[in-house]
């Protein structure tokens, strides 16, 4: 039996991207259960990872990667400050800022064309 080689970057993927990070991920599911969401230790991780990602947007938003470039830099600002209020409007929803600061961005980069 042989692959086809066009799909031999995919099966690299699956195999050397998806599978080792999704045995993490069900662990976590695991253990999760017995964390306790409102001690002091879940809060602090839950803080870091909010800062790295809020970290890695502004990263994007300052020195954009290739097509994203081409939207001004005023549009990018304006879906970070729209994806921040949603954050806040929906009760500090990580996912609510992701959704608003996409539909944001796409929509400022459908502006501009």
């Amino acid at each position: 039996m042989s692959f086809d080689p066009a799909l031999h970057p995919y099966l690299a993927v699956i195999v050397l991207g998806f599978l080792p990070s999704e045995v993490w991920r069900w662990l976590s599911v695991v253990i999760a259960h017995k964390i306790d969401e409102q001690s002091e230790l879940f809060r602090l991780v839950r803080c870091i990872a909010t800062a790295l990602l809020v970290g890695v947007v502004l990263k994007i938003v300052a020195t954009p990667p290739r097509e994203l470039a081409a939207v001004p830099l005023l549009a990018r600002g304006g879906a970070f400050a729209f994806a921040a209020t949603a954050f806040f409007a929906f009760r500090r929803s990580v996912f609510a800022a992701i959704f608003a600061g996409e539909a944001a961005i796409v929509f400022a980069a459908w502006w501009w064309g």
